[in-house]
């Protein structure tokens, strides 16, 4: 469509067409939300849940198979963090066990004493020694606890910090286009929400399953020591047992599963309830009350749910108890029968029973941690396996550094596709841009523009081949950070960092806390943001954050200039700006524009403008038009407007609304 004939569409008011197809009238009733079946139906697998009930479906042979591997693994990350207290907690770990084993031992020497014949006042004076002796090991046991305790505290935080370090120095510095892909942006959130809250908790874990599995190797060994026929009456009494609490534990975990369901939906109303960006449009609507009619009936679902899973819990617990019971009474009708039979003293039996009993306790300790160090570890090891998979995913390390100058970038027919995706963003692209110059890319959403200033800025490589050249170095010979050390980028969403005015500029040198004055002054005056500052109770040191007491607060277009400033501030051989004045009022615009590209232009900076608003790129040296992922015209304004191709055809449009606009006016 030529120029012409977009004006003339314009002036006659032409509008698009309407789509084929006719819709339908929507229901005159709709629900909030399921009403009937199972309630947790409705909503999508989290990405943050997706191991959450893991326990309730792994069998007891995949969690026996898993356990060595999970050991190991905490193990070998407590050994690389703090090996003095490792070496503590498996020494003081193993003598502890020893010591409750001989204390069983000194328990039925004892008994043998109080069972003794004689007198009872010198059968009890015949056992103080023994009693003695458990009170050392009672003692010494308690000491090896307090021993592996302080040990555990030692090493627990410094994994868990290692394990955070680690994590953030991987993703902050994986590539751009990596970070754009959804499921790694899942990935990142689950192993920071998840992986590392559970990286703390399962070094614990892993000191009671191995205290666990000790005590119940122990309480064997004194059963052994006893009499050999004792340890099947052990397998016997403690097997239903085991089972009762593999039973209860799936239960506990699939409860679990469900309940964070159910909270999630609740979660969606209290959120817009809550939610300060919701607020106006809420009251406005007078909408309050039915977003608590919901809440309120899935809170009455979710208690009945509660209800119906605390008495089946407590069933299954009754189930247990009374078949463990079943297997207790067979083991102490078998040990009855031992001592009738004479094949044991009536002392040795009183200790086999309390080796039982020990022994019971930790079968139900060791099933109970199992299931829980099971899924806690998934997501320990599912932090490490996408810490692993960040390592193959950094920037370029080697090769010489950006210069600090460039007289000219060449792209030689560039191509690039995002992960995921398979039509190209860019499609052969071919320009050349010189120090001195400023450079307008312009172009409908999604034409390539923003993905070919990334290129240039180093934040994304040629994928799909082609060359990108500083003065006639390919990047790819070069360190890509010191890359993108040499271009400042003001984006149209600039991060709003929670720190004060000073450092919001100097952070774009990489500090937080060394400015220099000058220069801080000049783009702050440059970038319009010099009477924005100037209003702010303390001025360079406010804190541009609520958060903080005394915190300020910014407008749109208050922090847009200070994010022009933050990229001049940088001063940097590479200026990109995309869209930066996009919040602006229509004389802050021009203001920055008028300064940055024309009185501040410096002649050894290559300035590259993006906008959607045509009358700013009107005095840029050049400029290039992107469609579907190509160059389909490039040159200067006037040479553009005279050829009557896409670029006039989207500038008169644009200037056909304001002569309209000037029209009504008049």
């Amino acid at each position: 469509m030529s120029a012409d004939e977009t004006t003339e569409n314009i002036q006659a008011g032409a509008v698009p067409g309407p789509r084929a197809g006719e819709l339908p009238l929507p229901p005159a009733a709709v629900s909030g939300g399921p009403h009937d079946g199972d309630i947790t139906d409705g909503l999508e697998e989290a990405y943050w849940s997706v191991y959450d009930g893991a326990a309730s479906k792994a069998t007891v042979h995949e969690i026996l198979a898993w356990l060595p591997r999970i050991m190991r693994q905490i193990g070998q990350l407590a050994w690389n963090t703090d090996r003095s207290a490792t070496i503590a907690v498996v020494v003081f770990q193993l003598t502890s066990a020893t010591m409750t084993a001989f204390g069983l031992m000194a328990s039925v020497a004892v008994l043998s004493k109080l069972f003794a014949e004689g007198p009872t006042p010198d059968r009890v004076r015949a056992a103080i020694p023994q009693l003695l002796v458990i009170v050392a090991f009672l003692s010494a046991r308690a000491l090896l606890e307090a021993g592996v305790a302080i040990a555990q505290a030692r090493a627990t935080p410094k994994i868990r910090a290692a394990l955070e370090k680690e994590f953030l120095t991987l993703t902050a510095h994986v590539r751009l286009e990596i970070v754009d892909d959804a499921d790694w942006h899942d990935q990142a959130y689950r192993a920071n929400d998840r992986g590392l809250f559970y990286a703390r908790a399962i070094v614990g874990q892993v000191v009671s399953l191995a205290a666990a599995l000790l005590g119940l190797v122990g309480t064997a060994g004194v059963l052994g020591v006893i009499h050999p026929a004792l340890l099947p009456l052990l397998l016997l009494s403690v097997v239903p047992v085991g089972a009762a609490a593999v039973r209860s534990a799936r239960a506990r975990f699939h409860s679990f599963k469900r309940y964070n369901t159910l909270q999630r939906r609740v979660g969606v109303f209290s959120w817009l309830l809550l939610e300060r960006d919701a607020a106006a449009e809420l009251r406005s609507d007078t909408a309050q009350g039915a977003l608590l009619d919901e809440h309120s009936r899935l809170t009455t679902r979710i208690a009945e749910e509660d209800t119906r899973l605390g008495v089946s819990s407590a069933r299954l617990a009754l189930a247990g108890q009374a078949i463990g019971g079943i297997g207790t009474g067979i083991t102490y009708t078998a040990l009855a029968g031992m001592l009738i039979a004479g094949w044991l003293p009536l002392a040795a039996g009183a200790g086999a029973v309390l080796a039982i009993q020990t022994a019971q306790a930790s079968l139900t300790q060791l099933v109970d941690v199992s299931h829980l160090l099971y899924e806690h570890a998934m997501w320990v090891d599912d932090l490490l396996a996408f810490e692993q998979r960040c390592r193959t995913l950094q920037p370029r390390r080697r090769g010489r550094p950006a210069p600090e100058a460039v007289k000219t970038i060449s792209l030689e027919n560039v191509s690039f596709t995002y992960p995921g995706k398979d039509a190209p963003a860019l499609d052969g692209i071919s320009m050349t841009l010189h120090a001195g110059q400023t450079v307008a890319f312009v172009g409908v959403n999604g034409s390539g523009k923003s993905t070919c200033a990334r290129l240039i800025a180093g934040l994304y490589d040629p994928s799909d081949g082609g060359r990108l050249t500083w003065d006639g170095v390919s990047v790819m010979d070069m360190d890509a950070e010191s890359l993108q050390a040499r271009v400042a980028c003001v984006l149209q969403d600039p991060v709003r960092f929670p720190f004060s005015t000073l450092a919001n500029l100097t952070i774009s040198r990489g500090t937080l806390t060394e400015a220099d004055p000058q220069r801080a002054l000049d783009s702050a005056r440059a970038s319009g943001a010099e009477p924005v500052i100037a209003g702010l109770p303390g001025q360079w040191e406010a804190l541009l954050s609520k958060r903080f007491r005394g915190g300020q607060e910014l407008s749109a277009g208050q922090w847009a200039k200070v994010a022009v400033a933050r990229g001049l501030y940088k001063g940097a051989p590479v200026l990109l700006l995309d869209e930066p004045t996009a919040s602006m009022d229509p004389r802050a615009e021009h203001a920055v524009y008028e300064a940055v590209l024309r009185d501040d232009q410096r002649p050894d900076q290559i300035t590259v403008l993006i906008s959607h608003r045509l009358a700013s790129v009107v005095a840029c040296d050049h400029i290039y038009v992107f469609d579907a992922g190509r160059i389909i015209e490039s040159g200067t304004h006037q040479k553009l407007m005279h050829r009557g191709g896409e670029y006039a055809a989207m500038f008169t449009l644009q200037a056909a609304g304001y002569r309209a606009e000037l029209g009504k006016s008049a």
